[in-house]
């Protein structure tokens, strides 16, 4: 079955187009709206898109690829992003990885067959004093060390509220 902008999702959209001077103006905002529905901006969520707001789809998918905050493919239940700029390599981000990499038997873009963690390695977090960082989903963990990864992947699993900083 083709995938379809809901009537719900057009009434909104409008709203947002509404904001702008030019519908075209709304497609990030509203492909931020699509990864908020399915956690990922499909294929057909693209064309669908773009045909929405009177886009070449190359330019909807062009806007897609550039910005990592949009995800193309759904991501496990926890999505783990370890900064990798200098401040975090410097303390210690690529043994963090290595160890993610190990406990979870990942690489980086991959989910875990359970689809509970996807992996992945980011450019920034904005949070270079705590490094090294690691984003959860929305939430930060700052000054890592193995033994703090551990207890969080232990305490994910569990299903176990975890605090950020």
């Amino acid at each position: 079955m083709a995938f379809k902008l809901t009537e719900e999702f057009k009434a909104r959209a409008e709203k947002v187009c509404a904001k702008y001077p030019r519908r075209d103006a709304a497609l990030i905002p509203l492909l931020q709206e699509l990864q908020a529905e399915a956690g990922y901006v499909a294929e057909e969520g693209m064309d669908e898109l773009a045909a929405f707001l009177g886009l070449p789809y190359a330019r909807v998918k062009a806007v897609v690829t550039f910005y990592t905050m949009f995800n193309r493919e759904p991501l496990g239940k926890y999505h783990l992003q370890v900064c990798r700029n200098i401040s975090c390599h410097m303390a210690g981000a690529p043994g963090l990885l290595n160890r993610l990499r190990e406990k979870l038997g990942i690489e980086e873009g991959e989910t875990t067959r359970d689809g509970m963690f996807t992996l992945s390695a980011v450019e920034c977090l904005g949070a270079c004093g705590a490094a090294p960082v690691m984003q959860v989903n929305e939430e930060y963990f700052e000054k890592l060390d193995e033994a703090k990864l551990d207890a969080l992947l232990e305490d994910l699993r569990h299903g176990r509220r975890v605090a950020g900083r």
